[in-house]
């Protein structure tokens, strides 16, 4: 019998854990091959941290080639241009490539077109690419040696409400450290219906919580909004209202890549793949997407668009599903593992500087049988220790552990 050709578009949670899975599941039988824009794995959480100097890029990075040779699978450094899918081939920058299966993982990009102001050569900065964060990084330091007010929020449609959370309580963390946590109002901007929304629906006790925090850290928020423009030292709200600062870091919402906004009949409005709970798209039983590309409906109506959090733990799992079922079908089987976005458990922790906060739910999303909040300095611990363990995991390609 032929081999069969795998070709995953993407190289990070998602990409990553679908080809190593799938070329472990098969014992190599199989042939893999990844293409990917980046040469670099990004483990994306840590950085919240990196702006203040607590990690760089080679800490929190590291290169693909090496992993993906080690486990037998062709990776190629290049950019996807075009998707033929009724001829299973992809026009990349490096050349052409077929399939007889294919998995869609190639994230997002920052939608900084849809507030006036934020993203580069805007007034505020963001934290959600590696240059992103430098950037940002910059800029903290330059304010250090000028001080003033500073904002931290999302615009509507953002869906990394965790990250702008942990954000916000490390710079309050770094405030302090710097002696100027009394002379600096911080703010929090949301369009979040209520504090602790988090994109999630929220979870018991989230809002009572989130609210002690802001209490604690002396934090003012201004929730359900949105914002409406961001001029050089002021964000303005949609009714009008403005909030000066020194220094600024806004959430975007994300787009799904160009090349897959092209691909109109598997791509909705927002560039993301429509998919069924076994990952396959509508159109293509032999297409699939995972991760960030795969688009979720939200299952709540808001007065401000809010997204939802396609964080590294579903994206996994969600790998995993696809590559069960692509090996199913290899082995002459029909797909047969479900789980659609929604029934995969919510694991995060979110730091906060010296403390932080551990978020458990039995979904991602509601409705829910379990959920709960579990605060305290150990979750500050739990993310270091995390971080070490899921880069040594992802390095070695151990996808198959926790």
């Amino acid at each position: 019998m032929t081999r069969k050709k795998v070709l995953v578009l993407g190289g990070n949670f998602g990409g990553l854990t679908a080809a190593l899975a799938v070329q472990h599941e098969l014992h190599g039988d199989v042939d893999v091959r990844v293409v990917s824009a980046s040469d670099r794995f990004l483990f994306n959480p840590s950085l919240i941290w990196l702006p203040f100097g607590k990690r760089t890029a080679a800490d929190i990075t590291f290169p693909l080639a090496p992993t993906f040779d080690s486990h037998g699978i062709d990776f190629v450094h290049a950019e996807a241009t075009e998707l033929d899918l009724r001829s299973k081939k992809v026009e990349t920058t490096a050349g052409a490539y077929d399939y007889d299966y294919l998995v869609i993982a190639t994230g997002y990009r920052n939608d900084f077109d849809a507030v006036e102001g934020i993203g580069p050569g805007g007034n505020a900065h963001t934290i959600t690419t590696l240059a992103d964060a430098e950037r940002a990084g910059r800029a903290w330091w330059q304010f250090l040696d000028e001080p003033g007010d500073v904002v931290v929020g999302a615009v509507e449609g953002a869906g990394c409400f965790g990250a702008a959370y942990e954000y916000l309580f490390n710079v309050s963390h770094q405030l302090r450290k710097a002696g100027l946590k009394s002379k600096v109002k911080l703010t929090y901007v949301t369009p979040e219906p209520v504090l602790g929304h988090f994109g999630i629906g929220g979870l018991p006790h989230g809002e009572t919580l989130l609210g002690m925090f802001m209490r604690k850290e002396h934090i003012a928020s201004v929730v359900d909004t949105a914002i409406g423009h961001v001029d050089d030292g002021r964000v303005v709200l949609a009714d009008g209202t403005g909030i000066d600062f020194a220094y600024a870091m806004i959430i975007p919402p994300f787009l799904g890549q160009p090349v897959i906004a092209k691909a109109t009949d598997i791509a909705d409005a927002k560039g993301y793949v429509k998919v069924r709970d076994t990952y396959q798209t509508e159109p293509y039983d032999d297409v699939y997407a995972v991760g960030i590309a795969a688009a979720v409906a939200a299952p709540w109506q808001t007065a401000h668009a809010v997204g939802i959090p396609k964080t590294g733990l579903p994206t996994e799992q969600q790998a995993h599903v696809a590559a069960k079922n692509i090996v199913a079908q290899i082995n002459g089987e029909a797909p047969n593992v479900h789980k659609s976005f929604g029934e995969i458990p919510a694991v995060c922790v979110m730091d906060a500087g010296n403390n932080g906060v551990l978020i458990l739910a039995d979904k991602m999303l509601p409705p829910r049988k379990h959920g709960v909040l579990i605060p305290g300095p150990q979750n500050h611990l739990m993310k270091l220790a995390f971080e070490k363990y899921f880069l040594w995991k992802a390095q070695h390609g151990y996808v198959n552990l926790p």
